[in-house]
This record gives structure tokens, C-alpha cells and sequence, in this order.
């Protein structure tokens, strides 16, 4: 029977199957199971990758189902032959509380926003004098940007082992179980010929629910009397965060991927590079194409304006990146986005609204924004109830005054703004605006610096800054002291156990305690992520002081090249302007930071409490063996993971990059080594086996 099974054709699938299903499954010898649990996991997985990759089904609906069942039945009588990469397995039990946090291999980067050709053409001249080329010279893949949510998927030996949300960039839920119910993401890889699948592989991707799913969950849920979801963003992103992985699967999610991280095989381009995730089995958008010059991409753009409407799903833009990875590598980043890429949005949808009042904020560097309170109103999915007006040069601008109707609109589609005031509607008893001369929070007297266009309350001790800034500094990307989030850092503000971030230290069990909701063990626990936090670098120490223009990548040059805090204190502003992408206005900002009394004196008791505020000599001197190096891994390597490498390159003050270049210094090459190989030869470039490499790390 099972070698009948195995040898037959598509169009004896639904007789064969038929009568093995009719097959008492306590007849079934342990090898005669084996070969079938074998054959009908790559017949599955195989009709999975022609339904939902290349939507282009070679079998019934009815068909599929037997071959599941026909495999449900022989795991259910021989448990042991179930595997994580089954079919079976895609649906896992309910998770017990909330989410376990998972570190990306590479950080999870958003996209700068551009919403005109004005701002494409300033993004195209920007690549052009940083790349020295011409744009008509420099290729870029256009893609939709499909309008879900984030994920990260990680491959091991090419079985799908683990998925993340988004999350803060650096670390995301992990909702495996979830992801595993989306019929689009292979539970296995594809590999044959001359594709070659790395033994560890991170890739990126958008999960979305259709416009078709999305009205249907909605009326589910209508039937339910439970609140329906805003957009088909909002519902992915919910469904994803489901206990239940059952719910998840009712909701039929999909998934397009985009991008991979770090180097898995020897690609230079994005367009390579989806090409390469097509062929092992992942699911791409089918409307991507690679262009060069500007007229180009307004023609790709303009093509989708209308057009996207007619598509199964939402998008909300096009996503611009420079195709070859090398001159990705050569642009770079900043602390939020990628230099190479961008993503054009098209018009978001506008209301109309009234403003009821505005009010005056105060941030944690001192600035005074207002914000206008307005009548709710629905815009691009969302209730709208407030909007900020940014500055008091942009209500003079706009001439926007209390009472006055609105149209506003949410830039990016995150942000509400007033676009403009409705002026034939305005009642001759609306007043202008004016901006207060004292802080609304401490009543401090308020200055406006020369060349900015914000006013800035004058007082440090301002309680509205200390709040913002202690709530800055214990976030994930700066301290991330787990447990003092924003209610507890105002109660402890409010109860006077602290004032500035420094007091956090000197906090004792006794003072947690005594605060509302806090018993022995969430107290034990408060100071003990509080202990753990002093053992963060430099580069997150400095972030988390938040300091004027200072981000988590300028941090990371800085912590880089002056090494201790006490070094980088002393400097002056011309040897922090020295530093590679640290402009004029950073180093005077720093400067005045490190002027400050006050500041300096916030340093010392970090630093009397064992903040980590800089390496020893026996680290200064680790660092100096790769300091500024860049390598590029190629092969497999026998003794270590690629991962434990990176980080070992990076501990020893270098850093590893995706593609070989005349940048690069060291080529590390494993067995099987490819096209990298051949490139650094080439170039020149010092090539070390994974022993040499070992070597150099234990001379240390």
C-alpha cells in the first residue's frame, strides 16, 4: 500500500488516499509509517509552496485536506515520529501569560518617510553626493509597502525555529507558535542544485491580513459584540499578539518577506537577494522591479497611486532601496533609518474637525510644544482627539486659533497634523494663539535660542523634564530597567525618593515598598533590574542621559572612539567634532551638556554607584586587536556559529560587514567558501581560516 503511495501520480492522489484513510492505522508496521510520514510531509509542504508561494494550485482544496488528515492519523498512532517541521505542528497550545522577549539577530531599522517627488528628489540627490555617482548610475528596487506588520523569522538548517515582532528594533515578542499558523511562511526551506540554504538564516517580512479577511473578522466580531478593528494593520498586528494560536489561524493571515539579515550566501543586491529568498520556498510580492533615475521611479510610483486600490491588500507607499549592497554598506545608517532606503507614502486620508483648545507641553530637554485639542474625528482608520502644532512659528503660519475648523491628516499615517484652517468657517470671537513667556509646568522664564524656533524652559530642575528624562533613561535602548516604567517613575517623583536619574541608585528596599501596588517580591525584583542595569556599555549609558542630538548610533561612535566617559567629559569641541558623522551641532551640544554643574555632579554619583563608564586596560587593549577593522564571513565554519563570531569581532573592537569591498580587511573563510572568496582574492584582501582566527583571539 505505502509503495503504491509513494509512487503514484497527481491523478491518483484522491483514490490513493481515499483508501488509506479507510486503513486501520493499527496495522501500520513502524517502517511503513516512517515512509509515509515522509513522503506526505513533502507532498504537503510541496502543495503549500504551489498555493500560497506561486498561487498557482496543482490540486483540490478537498485533495489537500485528505493528504492532512491521511498524515494526522499515522502521528496520532506513532507519536514518535512527530517533528517541529510538521505540518501537524503548525498550531501549537495556548501560551501560558504574556510573550518571551527575542533579541534580532540585527537590529529591525524603520524607513525615513518622503510624501512628495519634492522629497524624493532630495533623497536621490543625498545618495547621489554620498555615493558620488550620478543617480542615473545607481539602481534601486521598488517595492509596495504592504501595510501589516513587522516580523522576524529565523531559520535553523533550514527549519522555521523562531519568530518575532518587531518591538523596539533591537528585541521583539516571540510569537513562533503564532507565526506558525500562516500557511505562507515554509516550516522548511527549500534547497537542491546550486542553492545552498546557511545553516542560520533571519529574514523579514510583513504580515498582513487581506481586505477580504479583514471585513470578515470585522463582522465576526460585530456578531460578537466585541469592538471591531480600526484597519487591516491594526487586525494583523492583533492577531499575531493572540494567546490562542487557534485564533491566529482563524484569522488567515499572510506574509510577504523582504529582506534578510546579515550575509547568508554570496548576493550583492536586494534584487539578488529576493530572487535567492524565492528560490528557497519564501513568498515574495510579485511587484517589484529594479530602475535607475528619477523619472523611473515617479513612473513606478505613479503607476501604483490607483492601481494598489485593486489589489487583495493594503499598501500605503512604494519602498525605494539602492540595489547593490555594497554602496548600502557605503551609505550607512543613522540611529533610526537606513541611508539607503526610503519609503514614499501616498496621501493619507483627511478629516475635517474643530479645535477645541491648546495646550502647552513640556518635554525633557525643556521644550514647549502645543498641542491642539480637538473634537474626535476618524482619519485613516483611527480616533484623532489631539494634534501637534509643533512650534509657534507653525501656528503663525498656519494661523491656527481655538475654535477654528481644520482639516488635518496623520503624516506617515502615525502622526496627526493640522494641514490647514477652514477660514470661511471662522467666527469672528476666535483669538490668536500666543505662546507663554513663563513654563506652564514650574513657571520658569522660557528663551528661545538663536536659529531654533522653539522656546526651552530655563530651569533643570523643571519636574516635567525630570520625569521625561528619567523615563527616557530607564526605556528600552537606554538603561531598559525592567519594572520602572512611566506610573512608577511619577510616583516616585511624586513621594520625593527621586529627583534626578541618578537617585534611582541610591533607592532602597524600604522606599519601594512604601509605594502603592508594591509588595516583597516586585520589590526584590525593582532592584534587582536596577543592579543589573549598571552593567550596560557606555554607548547605552550615554543615549540614556539623553543628551541634545546625541542617538543610540551616535552613542555607539562615541562610545567607540573616546572609550571612557571621563576622556570623552574633558574633550573639547573640536576633538568631538573629529569623530566621523558627529557634526558641529552634536559636538556643541555635548559640550554644553558636560559644561553644566548640575550634570557633571549627576555623572559623579553614577559613577560612584559602578555605572559602567568605561573599559579597563585589559579591555582598552582587547578592543585595539580589531579597532577599526571590517571582516566579511563566507562558508561554514566547524567550531563556532556565526553568531558567536560576529560577536567575538565585534568584543575585540571590529566590526563584520555583508559584502567583500575594498573596505574590507579580513576575509574569514569557512569550508565551501563561494564567490566572497574569489572577490577578496581579487582585491587582495588578507584571508584567515577559522583556526587563525581562534589563534588571534586566544593570543588575547
Amino acid at each position: 500500500m505505502f509503495n503504491k503511495l509513494i509512487d503514484m501520480n497527481e491523478e491518483n492522489i484522491k483514490k490513493e488516499i481515499g483508501v488509506l484513510l479507510k486503513k486501520n492505522t493499527e496495522d501500520f508496521s513502524q517502517a511503513e509509517a516512517e515512509k509515509a510520514v515522509h513522503y506526505l510531509r513533502d507532498e504537503i509542504d510541496r502543495h503549500n509552496f504551489y498555493y500560497y508561494i506561486k498561487d498557482d494550485p496543482v490540486i483540490q482544496d478537498s485533495e489537500f485536506d485528505m493528504l492532512f488528515r491521511c498524515l494526522e492519523s499515522i502521528e496520532k498512532r506513532f507519536p514518535a515520529l512527530i517533528t517541529k517541521d510538521s505540518p501537524t505542528q503548525r498550531i501549537g497550545p495556548p501560551l501560558e501569560g504574556g510573550f518571551n522577549t527575542v533579541e534580532h539577530g540585527e537590529r529591525m531599522l524603520s524607513l525615513q518617510d518622503i510624501f512628495d517627488f519634492k522629497e524624493l528628489e532630495d533623497f536621490l540627490k543625498r545618495v547621489e553626493k554620498d555615493l558620488g555617482k550620478p543617480a542615473e548610475e545607481i539602481k534601486f528596487s521598488c517595492e509596495l509597502k504592504i501595510d501589516g506588520s513587522a516580523v522576524s523569522l529565523v531559520y535553523e538548517n533550514g527549519t522555521f525555529a523562531k519568530g518575532a515582532t518587531r518591538g523596539d528594533g533591537f528585541s521583539g515578542e516571540d510569537i513562533t507558535s503564532n507565526l506558525k499558523t500562516i500557511n505562507s511562511i515554509p516550516l522548511k526551506l527549500r534547497s537542491g542544485g546550486n542553492v545552498r540554504i546557511p545553516d542560520k538564516l533571519e529574514v523579514r517580512g510583513e504580515v498582513y491580513l487581506s481586505r477580504e479577511a479583514f471585513v470578515r473578522v470585522n463582522i465576526e466580531r460585530g456578531e460578537e459584540g466585541l469592538p471591531v478593528f480600526a484597519n487591516p494593520r491594526n487586525a494583523a498586528a492583533g492577531s499575531l499578539r493572540q494567546r490562542d494560536p487557534n485564533m491566529t489561524a482563524k484569522r488567515k493571515l499572510n506574509m510577504f518577506v523582504y529582506a534578510a539579515a546579515g550575509s547568508c550566501t554570496a548576493i550583492e543586491s536586494q534584487s539578488e537577494m529576493l530572487t535567492y529568498l524565492k528560490k528557497i520556498g519564501l513568498r515574495i510580492n510579485p511587484n517589484i522591479i529594479t530602475v535607475s533615475g528619477i523619472e523611473n521611479i515617479k513612473e513606478y510610483i505613479e503607476s501604483w497611486r490607483d492601481k494598489r486600490k485593486k489589489l487583495s491588500y493594503e499598501t500605503d507607499g512604494i519602498v525605494l532601496k539602492v540595489d547593490d549592497f555594497e554602496y548600502q554598506q557605503k551609505l550607512g545608517q543613522t540611529s533610526r533609518n537606513p541611508r539607503w532606503a526610503a519609503a514614499y507614502k501616498f496621501p493619507p486620508e483627511q478629516g475635517i474637525t474643530k479645535v477645541l483648545d491648546i495646550k502647552v507641553n513640556v518635554g525633557r530637554t525643556g521644550t514647549l510644544t502645543p498641542v491642539a485639542k480637538l473634537r474626535p474625528v476618524k482619519v485613516a482608520g483611527s480616533t484623532i482627539s489631539k494634534a501637534t502644532l509643533h512650534n509657534e512659528d507653525e501656528i503663525r503660519r498656519k494661523d491656527v486659533r481655538i475654535g477654528d475648523t481644520v482639516v488635518i491628516h496623520k503624516a506617515g499615517d502615525v502622526i496627526p497634523q493640522i494641514v490647514s484652517v477652514i477660514k470661511d468657517k471662522r467666527d469672528r470671537s476666535n483669538k490668536g494663539f500666543k505662546m507663554p513667556d513663563k513654563c506652564p509646568v514650574c513657571g520658569s522664564k522660557v528663551i528661545r535660542l538663536e536659529e531654533e524656533v522653539t522656546l526651552r524652559c530655563t530651569s533643570i530642575a523643571c519636574p516635567a523634564q525630570q520625569f521625561e528624562r528619567i523615563v527616557h533613561f530607564t526605556a528600552k535602548g537606554g538603561m531598559d530597567i525592567e519594572g520602572l516604567g512611566p506610573s512608577i517613575v511619577g510616583k516616585l517623583i511624586k513621594n520625593n525618593l527621586i529627583k534626578n536619574v541618578s537617585d534611582i541608585f541610591f533607592l532602597k528596599y524600604e522606599n519601594i515598598l512604601s509605594l502603592e501596588s508594591f509588595k516583597d517580591k516586585s520589590t526584590r525584583n525593582l532592584l534587582e533590574a536596577i543592579k543589573e542595569s549598571k552593567k550596560k556599555p557606555l554607548s547605552r549609558i550615554l543615549f540614556a542621559l539623553g543628551i541634545r542630538f546625541v542617538g543610540a548610533h551616535t552613542a555607539d561612535l562615541l562610545a567607540d572612539n573616546f572609550r571612557d566617559m571621563d576622556t570623552l567629559v574633558k574633550s573639547g569641541f573640536e576633538e568631538i567634532q573629529a569623530v566621523k558623522e558627529i557634526g558641529p551641532r552634536i559636538a556643541e551640544s555635548l559640550v554644553d551638556f558636560f559644561s553644566e554643574e548640575q550634570n557633571l555632579k549627576v555623572i559623579e554619583r553614577l559613577k560612584s554607584v559602578g555605572l559602567n563608564f568605561g573599559a579597563g586596560k585589559v579591555e582598552i587593549e582587547k578592543k585595539e586587536t580589531f579597532y577599526g577593522k571590517t571582516f566579511v564571513l563566507t562558508g561554514r565554519l566547524e567550531n563556532l556559529s556565526r553568531d558567536q563570531v560576529g560577536e567575538m569581532i565585534k568584543g575585540f573592537g571590529g566590526r563584520v560587514a555583508s559584502s567583500v569591498s575594498k573596505n574590507t580587511d579580513m576575509l574569514l573563510a569557512g569550508v565551501g567558501a563561494g564567490s566572497k572568496l574569489d572577490k577578496a582574492m581579487e582585491l587582495g584582501i588578507k584571508i584567515i581560516s577559522e583556526t587563525e582566527f581562534q589563534k588571534l583571539i586566544e593570543s588575547r
